[in-house]
């Protein structure tokens, strides 16, 4: 196997006396330290958290191939030599050692660190919406997808071509990009179906149904889609460490058929009590769903409690069991459950557990927990949570890699982290999205990641053929089935 080096900066003939050898890792912004990565991932560019003169690293495999750089501020790797040493690294580890250059002690050399690396790859592309925090207007938003094999970002759709509206609630089918469901709010609302080459944009408000369709989670055969359907306020908060309440005044679920063009309901997915948050099983013929009974808002809204429900569907005739069976009785252990999303191999159910309510967002005891659905047992996802918020997630379509949303860093802004699941179920460490200049990016982006999800590929279409659709008043009717 060949040798091969990378020199971002400096000269490779410049001279440095022996470094000291610490016996302390370094410590990096983003903490790279011991994380697992997938064999695509872009570079993993890093820098020291505290100022040095310079810096130097080397990345080496056991064989004894080595990747090397010199920098100023952040250590980076080519693309090609750093995919190749993943490549002929899958399902081992790599060893970096830094060495740096401060003005007062000379050089100094830090304990090496690894990085592990899956033979499992993550897919290619993940997308999500950018967004300011604010509780009034819209500002400037846009759903974004980015090539994680690379840096390249590029946007699906902003609301610069509609001004004043606002977009949410993006979804694909088992992970593909051909179709997707996203969401317009706003006077030229509703809502676009892409299926293939062919997109629409429907009003879902048919007769029965009060509010639009969202949260939406495809079938896995991609001829359906099943939505809550909420009428949601805010409510703010008078004390320091909360902001605001998003809640429910009523919340349904329901399934749509986009080639009959159709919403499919049940008496037992529209009572008065709150159903939220739905999600297919991998083989399509269970229906998880949050449910919370029935409480005044906004002054119970701290006794909204959700549990992790399900309801048997067949996709054949389109029809729901008749019962609701309760797989997580969160409500009596003083907690509540959102975002349950099955892995696409049918091992697990993700979700969202917080004290109270389902928009876990503003919720900084919010952590992620992991159902099993073999063992009917439910545990916390310890390595991928931290002291402040972790809500929003969505798994790879091989079932190893997930995506989740967290303030970790700042307690402001949701951050893309990526993490996998090992042989027991349990969440290897994360590692925050990689970008060219890590510290300058995240420390001067003012926009959050909402809603990330994995997609296996580019999505692409025709924008100007949606700028009409959505400047134009027309919009598609449903039906509600009988």
């Amino acid at each position: 196997m060949a040798l091969f080096a990378l020199m971002l900066t400096g000269s490779c003939q410049e001279k440095t006396s022996t470094p000291k050898i610490l016996e302390e890792k370094p410590s990096l912004f983003p903490d790279y330290c011991g994380v697992t990565i997938p064999p695509n991932i872009a570079p993993l560019h890093f820098q020291l958290d505290h100022p040095a003169e310079r810096v130097r690293a080397q990345v080496k495999d056991r064989q004894g191939n080595t990747l090397t750089t010199t920098a100023k501020e952040v250590i980076g790797f080519k693309s090609a030599p750093w995919k190749k040493m993943l490549l002929e690294n899958m399902d081992d580890s790599l060893f970096v050692t830094l060495q740096a250059k401060y003005k007062d002690s000379g050089w100094v050399e830090y304990a090496p660190f690894t990085l592990y690396i899956s033979a499992v790859p993550v897919d290619n592309y993940l997308v999500y919406r950018l967004i300011a925090p604010g509780y009034e207007v819209f500002s400037k938003m846009g759903i974004y997808q980015r090539n994680l094999t690379s840096f390249k970002e590029t946007p699906i759709l902003e609301n610069t071509l509609v001004p004043g509206n606002c977009m949410n609630c993006h979804s694909f089918p088992s992970n593909s990009p051909e179709d997707m469901s996203l969401h317009i709010r706003g006077a030229l609302g509703g809502t676009i179906i892409k299926k293939g080459y062919q997109t629409e944009m429907i009003n879902t408000k048919a007769d029965g149904i009060e509010g639009n369709c969202v949260y939406p989670y495809w079938h896995p055969s991609g001829e359906y889609i099943v939505y809550s359907v909420n009428q949601t306020v805010q409510v703010f908060h008078a004390i320091q460490d909360k902001r605001v309440e998003v809640v429910d005044l009523a919340s349904d679920v329901v399934v749509y058929h986009p080639g009959r063009k159709e919403i499919i309901t049940s008496p037992l997915l529209q009572t008065e009590d709150f159903e939220t948050f739905p999600s297919f099983s991998p083989d399509g013929k269970t229906l998880y769903f949050s449910s919370s009974k029935f409480q005044k808002i906004p002054e119970n809204y701290q006794e909204v409690r959700y549990n992790l429900c399900s309801i048997s569907f067949d996709p054949e005739s389109g029809t729901f069991g008749n019962r609701v069976d309760t797989l997580i009785d969160a409500a009596s252990m003083g907690k509540s459950i959102s975002f349950a999303k099955p892995s696409p191999n049918g091992e697990y159910i993700m979700f969202t557990l917080s004290d109270y309510g389902n928009f876990s967002i503003w919720h900084k005891e919010a952590d992620l927990w992991m159902y099993n659905l073999k063992e009917k047992t439910m545990y916390p996802l310890t390595e991928a949570n931290s002291p402040d918020v972790e809500s929003y997630h969505s798994w790879s379509s091989e079932s190893t890699w997930f995506v989740f949303s967290s303030r970790r860093m700042d307690g402001l802004y949701t951050r893309p982290f990526i993490a996998s699941i090992d042989k027991n179920g349990n969440s290897t460490k994360p590692f925050l999205l990689p970008v060219r200049n890590p510290l300058r990016f995240y420390s001067f982006s003012f926009f959050s990641y909402n809603v990330p999800e994995f997609v296996t590929d580019k999505v692409t279409w025709n924008v100007g053929k949606v700028e009409k659709l959505l400047t134009s008043p027309k919009r598609q009717k449903v039906t509600l089935s009988n």
